[in-house]
């Protein structure tokens, strides 16, 4: 006897895809939508693949049927999204929709959406509670898109109980913007020594594909209406992070630690890289959902590094990951930039002398999930 019938919407997504898993082995009957139709590899025979546009007018509608007993929402964005789902409230037992952690705004108005402003990167309270206010809802902005898709689907009450999970930085297989690619790529090119700003204390926190799906499936088999923070059980450091996918790969790397942010040039500014810590509490999804996370960040690291380097085979970056190009720049991997900064500073008048050591001494992650960390950094307090 089955639990239901599971729509998920935007399926051969990278969350998707692990959702479609989690619901199926939870004994849902799955229906996995996606633009193409396509199939996981790792999904359950049963899994019913169908091509869907959900901009199409009519095209959700249609295809629902009868209706099913929960929807799970990858791609929603914005109001037309959420009145989307709402009108179709008869046919929907409840939802659950993947919102993000860029909705929320600190004291003095900042967020993501101002990070690039002279003082905008926003200093939020760690850890950050789902009771922190956000943006205002409007079309302007990925922030404030999400904000109004969450308003409008929370407005239905009863009618449609969704869950909202503010999701961190994702990462896993699959991932279209893999903020991993910043190191794995420099190590498969062979490069021994990296350079990160803000003294690689810089902490975005991450939510792997395993703990989505499980919050998904947590919250498909307790309908209510609820916004929840969705990350994993720790927030690593890119310095942390890095160190950790040295010790997946097996190598051994230098590490200049630049004193705030990256220098001209964007030398040392990472994926992840920020002047204050973005830390979400998962208190609530504990309490509401029983929610417990399935990995942790190391543990998930060698199916990711594998994934990304088999990306990588044979292919330019720029075209194994074009969403990457678009948001970080071909800047990301500047080598050149990075050995003109180490020629001139490191170890000149303005830096201290190198101090390395092993790293797993002093990043907690490594040794917190059993993995060996051989990384080495040497610390470079440039004045600027």
């Amino acid at each position: 006897m089955t639990k239901g019938h599971a729509w998920v919407l935007g399926a051969t997504g990278q969350i998707g895809r692990a959702a479609v898993r989690a619901l199926a082995a939870d004994g849902w009957e799955v229906t996995a939508a996606s633009r193409g139709g396509a199939r996981d590899a790792g999904w359950d025979a049963g899994v019913r693949a169908v091509a869907l546009d959900r901009d199409e007018e009519g095209a959700l509608e249609k295809a629902l049927g009868d209706g099913c007993d929960v929807l799970v929402d990858m791609v929603a964005f914005g109001g037309a999204h959420a009145r989307q789902l709402t009108g179709l409230a008869d046919r929907i037992g409840s939802a659950v929709v993947i919102s993000s952690g860029a909705v929320y705004e600190d004291e003095r108005g900042r967020s993501f959406d101002t990070q690039a402003e002279p003082d905008g990167f926003p200093r939020y309270p760690v850890p950050l509670r789902e009771s922190r206010a956000t943006v205002a809802p409007g079309d302007g902005t990925y922030g404030t898109r999400k904000v109004l898709l969450e308003r409008q689907l929370l407005a239905a009450g009863e009618a449609l109980p969704v869950t909202l999970l503010r999701a961190g930085a994702v990462h896993g297989p699959y991932c279209r913007t893999p903020r991993e690619l910043y190191v794995v790529k420099r190590l498969l090119d062979g490069r021994r020594r990296r350079v990160l700003a803000y003294g690689g204390k810089s902490r975005f926190h991450p939510l792997h594909v395993s703990n989505a799906a499980e919050l998904i499936r947590l919250a498909a088999g307790k309908p209510g209406s609820r916004v929840l923070n969705a990350a994993d059980p720790e927030a690593p450091t890119v310095a942390e992070i890095a160190s950790a996918i040295d010790a997946v790969l097996g190598r051994e790397t230098e590490t200049a630690l630049i004193d705030g942010p990256a220098p001209e040039g964007r030398v040392g500014e990472t994926p992840w890289s920020g002047a204050h810590p973005v830390v979400y509490d998962m208190t609530a999804a504990g309490e509401q959902l029983g929610y417990r996370p399935v990995t942790g960040y190391a543990e998930s690291l060698p199916e990711t590094v594998e994934w990304l380097a088999g990306e990588l085979t044979g292919r330019d970056w720029r075209e194994a990951f074009p969403k990457m190009l678009k948001n970080y720049g071909a800047g990301l991997f500047d080598y050149a930039a990075e050995d003109a900064w180490l020629a001139a500073y490191a170890g000149g008048p303005r830096c201290a002398r190198p101090r390395s050591h092993a790293s797993g001494a002093s990043y907690g992650l490594g040794v917190a999930c059993g993995v060996h960390v051989t990384s080495r950094r040497s610390v470079f307090p440039v004045s600027r």
